[in-house]
């Protein structure tokens, strides 16, 4: 199968999966976190094979026990702004990127990819909050104002863990997008950071 459609038709699996599973029910949103939990453990079990795991092992296990404390809407809301941060960021970089991020941990980020992530981050947040009856479009902006810098915090610990080991992915999990870890990196700081605001 050509590598461009076997990476769109994985990523498009996986979003139903995350959606549907976090939507559906209570017990169907605790399973799919309980599950990403595990994987995503056994994925950093191994990249750290020989090293020490402390830390490593609470920037998976904080964030993905925290989510089942925070409203299932805010959570979607989550996914809908990490995944248009993630997407436009990539096109804006690929298109203008010049000057990056950090270049020795993940070569590929370029500020000009953050900039326009982020706008169309703000833009999705305004555009989307009003699908949710839970979520008041201050919140919604203040969460879309701070995701993309936590999303990229988050990555490129998972960037620094992955050089460390001296691997692309975490693992193959996912055709075409390498590991659960590698999917679910953006979401490692952003989730404390969601239920910390939600708490104030």
């Amino acid at each position: 199968m050509n590598e461009t459609l076997k990476r769109a038709l994985s990523g498009l699996v996986y979003v139903l999966i995350m959606w549907n599973g976090t939507f559906y029910s209570e017990l169907s949103f605790h399973i799919l976190f309980v599950v990403i939990l595990l994987v995503c453990l056994y994925e950093m079990y191994k990249l750290r094979n020989g090293k020490t795991k402390i830390v490593a092992f609470l920037y998976v296990l904080s964030p993905l026990l925290l989510v089942h404390f925070i409203k299932t809407e805010l959570v979607l809301l989550m996914f809908i702004l990490t995944w248009t941060f993630d997407t436009f960021a990539y096109l804006v970089g690929v298109k203008f990127g010049k000057h990056k991020i950090m270049p020795t941990v993940s070569p590929k980020k370029s500020w000009e990819g953050f900039v326009g992530g982020f706008i169309f981050t703000v833009i999705s947040a305004y555009l989307t909050v009003n699908y949710f009856s839970e979520i008041e479009l201050n919140q919604a902006i203040v969460i879309s104002l701070f995701l993309p810098f936590t999303a990229t915090l988050g990555d490129f610990i998972e960037s620094h863990y992955k050089r460390e080991a001296g691997v692309k992915d975490s693992g193959n999990f996912i055709p075409g997008h390498g590991g659960m870890l590698d999917r679910m990196d953006a979401f490692m700081i952003t989730i404390p950071t969601v239920y910390l605001i939600n708490l104030l």
